[in-house]
């Protein structure tokens, strides 16, 4: 992050995404909600495709948080993982921020093939990162053996993104979907 301007640009963007869609983001409204000039964010960001994909980074910037703590609070590589998929599901501002602003990009790139590339990395990195630590919790016998670290892994990321947009709808609790998370992992790793 080269200023605290565009950081406070960015949280600024990510609260307007997650309150009012990527379609209602407007540069005049994201002025006003971060308190600087349109120009100030067009020299940022050059223009919206450019504000949007750096938006993209900040959410995983702000996300990538949780991976360090799930690293420092986890006691082994199974518990990091699925500390890592329960940090996704914390009712915070920014979690919940985060959250819903991820679920708008997402489902805005289905239209703006200017987001298609820069989501696809990200997800993958989500990916190779949760495979990362199912290989650890393999080698370790915390794991099931036979399981495909990346299939594994690609089936839980896209289960938080699903329950975390039911979550965040109203159409389902926070404590069931922590339940559906825990209950996946145990289906997918097998018992500890």
């Amino acid at each position: 992050m080269s200023s605290d301007r565009q950081r406070l640009i960015l949280e600024a963007a990510v609260r307007v995404i997650a309150h009012s869609g990527v379609r209602g983001l407007r540069v005049e409204k994201l002025a006003a909600e971060a308190g600087v000039s349109v120009a100030l964010i067009y020299y940022h960001f050059g223009d919206r495709a450019g504000l949007m994909r750096r938006t993209l980074e900040f959410v995983n910037e702000r996300a990538g948080r949780y991976t360090n703590e799930a690293m420092e609070i986890g006691e082994d590589p199974r518990a990091q993982l699925e500390l890592l998929l329960l940090l996704e599901l914390q009712d915070t501002p920014e979690v919940r921020e985060n959250s819903a602003a991820w679920g708008e990009l997402r489902a805005s790139a289905v239209f703006n093939p200017e987001l298609r590339e820069p989501l696809s990395v990200s997800t993958r990195g989500w990916v190779d990162d949760l495979a990362g630590m199912i290989r650890q919790a393999q080698a370790a016998g915390l794991a099931a053996a036979e399981a495909d670290p990346v299939d594994v892994a690609e089936r839980l990321t896209a289960l938080v993104e699903g329950v975390s947009e039911r979550w965040l709808s109203g159409s389902m609790t926070l404590e069931r979907a922590r339940e559906l998370v825990e209950g996946a992992v145990i289906a997918e790793l097998g018992r500890r």
